[in-house]
């Protein structure tokens, strides 16, 4: 069930927290505080934009389908972000779907009220700007990474970006999912899993992925986190964990 965000809450999403608080103040009664359900779809591939999504909690995966019917991750949103950006770009349609991986909370705007706010209101349309630029880099890297780096490597930054989002370190994933996330068969993602686990990193059992040790973890990703995580840092001034 919706309901309106409290004005005098503290708002968890990074975005309309950079936001100054006589801009933030008449923007968030504008909101209607909503939960994110594991597999809902906020948006469907080459379908209208209904609303925008500002997540406070749990993670949002931009999903990308192929004529053969599989799909493969090229993005995450978290509470660094929101879902509905090419409404910014004064584009209508989504390219791909989104669709909630980790189950969590979201202020949630219809997209008519959201043009109007865009049109009225150019500090916020100037901050998602920025924002459409880290979300073309961390695009743009994890397309690099997944064609040239291994998937042990591939797991652990995805791992990483999941654990930002998610408050906890025990993240309810299977390894199907991680599969069709990393464009890559099941047994391939039990053999790198299993690798992580017996160094220690992390523990997996009933759905569930547990980060044992966010520093390992760190050590046995590829650069393309800690690239992803500079080029948020230096748009926005915070990185997305």
């Amino acid at each position: 069930m919706a309901h309106s965000p409290q004005q005098g809450s503290t708002v968890r999403n990074h975005l309309l927290a950079a936001l100054s608080p006589e801009i933030l103040s008449p923007l968030l009664s504008k909101f209607s505080s909503v939960e994110l359900p594991l597999r809902q779809v906020l948006h469907a591939a080459e379908a209208p934009i209904e609303a925008v999504y500002f997540p406070e909690t749990g993670m949002v995966s931009l999903v990308a389908g192929l004529e053969e019917g599989g799909q493969g991750e090229v993005g995450v949103i978290g509470r660094e972000g929101m879902v509905g950006l090419p409404l910014v770009m004064g584009v209508e349609n989504a390219f791909v779907e989104a669709m909630v991986q980790l189950p969590g909370t979201a202020l949630r705007m219809a997209t008519g009220a959201f043009r109007r706010e865009l049109d009225g209101n150019a500090p916020l349309k100037a901050l998602l700007l920025r924002y459409n630029e880290a979300v073309h880099a961390q695009v743009s890297q994890t397309a690099a990474c997944n064609g040239r780096h291994a998937l042990e490597p591939r797991l652990a930054r995805w791992l990483l970006m999941a654990h930002d989002r998610f408050d906890g370190d025990e993240l309810p994933l299977t390894q199907e999912f991680l599969a069709i996330m990393l464009c890559v068969h099941r047994p391939s993602v039990s053999v790198a899993a299993g690798i992580l686990q017996r160094a220690g990193l992390l523990r997996y059992a009933n759905g569930l992925i547990i980060v044992l040790d966010r520093a390992g973890l760190e050590a046995a990703s590829c650069e393309c986190y800690r690239v992803v995580q500079r080029r948020f840092a230096n748009l926005l001034g915070h990185p997305t964990d």
